[in-house]
C-alpha cells in the first residue's frame, strides 16, 4: 500500500480534533505534520489544542507548527463556539507535546520542495482558514509544484452559510486566502456544507467514540460539550463533523461523489466570504476544483467510529506510524 503524505492545516476546534485523530489512526496516510492557524479560536489556543490532540494520539513523531495569527486582509473573526478556547483539561487532558520552533509556513515550503526532490508530492488537508497555505504560495510560488492536491473543508453553494447567511466559516474568516489558493493552479478538492450537512452524528454515535480509549473519550467530551443538532435546518436529529470528511475522502473516496467546477470567492462587500461554483460553464472558465456533492452517510459515520476505536486497542504510539 502506497501511503499518501499529508500535511493537516487546521484551527482546532472540535471538528478538527476528530479529523486529526482519524488521520493519525489511519495507515493509508502519512501525516508529516500539523500546521496551525487562528480560526475557531485565537492562535495561542489552536496551538494548545493541536498539541493536546497529538499527545492523546500517542503520535509524538508528528510535529505541531504554529502559523498565522490572523487573516491576510480582513478583520479577525472567530468561530461560533470560540468561548471554548483552549480545551479544558477536564475535557482533554494535558499532555507533554509542545509546538515546534519552525513556523507553519516554512514547514509547508520545505515539505513541498522536498516533495519535488523526492518525486512524491504531498497533499494538504485544509480544515481551517487557508492563511498559512496562501502565504506559502504567495511568498514561494515554486512550492505549488510539490503539492499534489489541496483537500479543503470550506464553502457553501446550495446550502448557503452557517457563520453568516451566505458564507461558511473557514472561507469567511479569510476569503482572500481562499481566493489565492483557488487560483493557484494546484488541484483543489472542496468539501462544502452542501455535502457535510448530509452526514449527521447523533448522541448515540458520540457514545461509540468512547471505545477509543483516552482519545475517544476526549472526542466524546468535546462533541458533547454543546448541542450540535439543528432540527429546524436539518429536519432530523444530529449534527455534522465537517472536517473529518477530508480525511475520509483520502481513505475511502468511494464513499463520495462530486463534480468539477470553477469556484471563486467574494472578497469584498456585504457578502464577503460567499463562494460560487460554476457547474454549468456560464463563466467560460476552466474548472479549478472538484466539488464534493454527496456522501454515503452510513459509510462515513462507520469509518470515523472505526478509526477512533483503534485508540482503544492498546494505543497508537509513535512506533506505529499512521495506525
Amino acid at each position: 500500500m502506497t501511503r499518501q503524505k499529508i500535511i493537516i492545516d487546521a484551527d482546532p476546534g472540535v471538528d478538527d480534533a476528530a479529523a486529526i485523530l482519524m488521520a493519525l489512526a489511519s495507515p493509508e496516510v502519512d501525516v508529516l505534520g500539523l500546521t496551525i492557524v487562528a480560526g475557531n479560536v485565537p492562535l495561542r489556543d489552536t496551538v494548545v489544542n493541536a498539541c493536546k490532540i497529538v499527545g492523546l494520539s500517542g503520535r509524538h513523531d508528528v510535529p505541531v507548527h504554529a502559523g498565522a495569527a490572523g487573516p491576510l486582509v480582513r478583520d479577525q473573526v472567530y468561530g461560533k463556539y470560540a468561548r471554548i478556547g483552549a480545551f479544558d483539561d477536564a475535557l482533554v487532558k494535558a499532555g507533554d507535546v509542545g509546538p515546534s520552533d519552525e513556523h507553519a509556513v516554512h514547514f509547508i515550503v520545505h515539505s513541498a520542495r522536498e516533495a519535488v526532490r523526492s518525486g512524491e508530492k504531498i497533499t494538504i488537508c485544509a480544515i481551517g482558514p487557508m492563511t498559512n497555505i496562501a502565504l506559502a504560495l504567495i511568498q514561494h510560488p515554486d512550492v505549488a509544484s510539490g503539492i499534489r492536491q489541496i483537500v479543503s473543508m470550506g464553502g457553501a453553494f446550495t446550502a448557503l452559510g452557517h457563520r453568516t447567511p451566505w458564507a461558511e466559516f473557514n472561507i469567511y474568516a479569510d476569503p482572500h486566502a481562499a481566493e489565492i489558493v483557488y487560483c493557484s493552479g494546484v488541484p483543489i478538492v472542496i468539501m462544502p456544507l452542501d455535502m457535510t450537512f448530509q452526514a449527521l452524528f447523533t448522541s448515540e454515535h458520540f457514545g461509540q467514540f468512547r471505545d477509543g480509549g483516552e482519545a475517544g473519550n476526549a472526542l466524546f467530551n468535546l462533541l458533547s460539550a454543546f448541542d450540535r443538532s439543528d432540527i429546524k435546518r436539518f429536519g432530523r436529529p444530529g449534527g455534522p463533523i465537517h472536517d473529518a470528511t477530508t480525511i475520509a475522502w483520502l481513505i475511502r473516496p468511494d464513499l463520495f461523489s462530486g463534480r468539477e467546477a470553477f469556484v471563486g470567492v467574494q472578497v469584498t462587500g456585504l457578502t464577503m466570504g460567499y463562494t460560487y461554483a460554476d457547474f454549468y460553464g456560464k463563466m467560460d472558465r476552466s474548472p479549478n476544483a472538484t466539488v464534493i456533492t454527496d456522501v454515503n452517510e452510513a459509510g462515513f459515520i462507520a469509518l470515523l467510529i472505526e478509526r477512533i476505536a483503534r485508540y482503544g486497542r492498546g494505543g497508537l504510539g509513535s512506533t506505529v506510524q499512521g495506525g
